[in-house]
């Protein structure tokens, strides 16, 4: 079982589900995937018991989960206990059904996976290799982009080192980054690309993956030299290396006639056909 699997058989069409734009996460109605999973006439009165439970082994996530309004079968909007992937995904281990089996295989082959990679990285380069070919990526492209992921590593790897927080500080940077080399937000960027969950670099043509590593290892770079003691001087140097892409950029479209950024992204093209059209 793969993770996009997983996450379609919770977008079940019995199961209820809510897509959160701003924190771009998906939320599903508990007791419709308790009601999947279990074949139980009372997924409600089940719900209740496993809360307790949970609640007695120690766990507190009853105390993480939200409720939404969601449509109840007689059409009317009822407030109903949701969940985000990684919640539901840990409520799922609780449940001790047959149904519930395969996820719990996939989570323990994940989990094992891993900790393989944290004690040999090359591992995660290998299984990335893997899983893109999978979904039909051209070996051209997937060289590329297991680049860009060695060169986010290392600007990351400096940002830790200049004292950035990881999440928001990162993301903050990212955006910044982002904005000055390809004149839009990530948010905007992915919504340009009509996408959701997915990862921004992997809808990216090969020219947008190239001007974003350009856009990172300058800025990374810079960094290096500068040695920046505040964020707000690290947030000064990301836009500069941006800005460098950016300009690169607005070079090769004045030369080409067209525009690089583009609304391409690898859920419309076909596999095998036409995945080459987005390294064109």
């Amino acid at each position: 079982m793969t993770k996009e699997n997983a996450i379609k058989l919770f977008q079940d069409q019995r199961v209820r589900v809510h897509w959160d734009k701003e924190q771009e996460k998906w939320y599903f109605s508990i007791i419709d995937v308790i009601e999947v999973l279990t074949d139980s006439p009372r997924p409600r009165k089940y719900w209740n018991a496993l809360k307790t439970k949970l609640k007695d082994e120690g766990s507190e996530l009853s105390h993480k989960l939200g409720q939404l309004k969601m449509q109840a079968t007689d059409g009317k909007l009822r407030m109903t206990d949701v969940a985000d992937t990684e919640q539901l995904l840990r409520v799922i281990q609780a449940i001790p059904s047959p149904n519930a089996e395969p996820f719990k295989v996939w989570l323990a082959k994940v989990g094992y996976e891993r900790i393989e990679e944290t004690e040999d990285p090359e591992k995660a380069f290998d299984r990335a290799m893997e899983t893109y070919l999978k979904k039909g990526y051209s070996k051209k492209w997937i060289n590329q982009r297991l680049k860009s992921i060695e060169v986010r590593k290392e600007l990351t790897d400096e940002w830790e080192l200049r004292g950035v927080q990881k999440g928001l500080e990162y993301a903050i940077l990212t955006d910044e980054i982002t904005k000055a080399w390809a004149g839009l937000s990530v948010k905007d960027y992915k919504k340009f690309k009509n996408l959701k969950k997915e990862n921004l670099r992997d809808n990216m043509t090969n020219l947008e993956l190239v001007l974003n590593m350009l856009a990172e290892a300058t800025t990374t770079e810079i960094s290096k030299k500068k040695k920046p003691k505040t964020f707000s001087q690290s947030k000064k140097i990301a836009k500069t290396g941006g800005t460098i892409a950016g300009n690169t950029r607005r070079e090769i479209e004045t030369k080409t006639g067209e525009g690089i950024v583009t609304s391409k992204n690898a859920k419309v093209l076909k596999p095998k056909d036409e995945i080459n059209k987005i390294e064109e």
